[in-house]
């Protein structure tokens, strides 16, 4: 299996991880130029609209998943979130957002609320 495929699977069971708990599932793979939003998701609960990073390790020879989600990555994520905002014409005065990271290691899978703020 190739990297992309991998990632693929591994993104769709974080999605399925995150409907377990209650979320909505709003978009996956959300693209602009130079960024992914992996996942966009919404807690009907709490009402907050949920920009996820999903990463993932075979192996800890490189670090864990959570370690991945670098300065760049978190800056990438942000404009990509407010690009998202933008192109669905949502005014992010009026909603509440949040950027998460599930971290999938082997077959361990951890979900961090609010990891990062936005990074302009």
């Amino acid at each position: 299996m190739n990297k992309r495929s991998v990632g693929s699977e591994k993104e769709e069971l974080a999605a399925e991880f995150l409907a377990n708990k209650g979320y909505r599932i709003i978009e996956k793979n959300f693209y602009i130029r130079q960024a992914e939003i992996d996942i966009v998701a919404y807690d009907e609960v709490r009402k907050i609209l949920i920009f996820v990073e999903v990463k993932y390790r075979s192996s800890a020879k490189s670090g864990s998943s959570l370690e991945a989600v670098s300065l760049a990555k978190q800056r990438k994520v942000s404009k990509a979130a407010l690009y998202y905002l933008n192109y669905k014409k949502i005014n992010p005065d009026t909603v509440n957002i949040r950027f998460d990271v599930v971290g999938i290691d082997g077959d361990k899978i951890t979900h961090i609320e609010n990891a990062f703020m936005y990074v302009g």
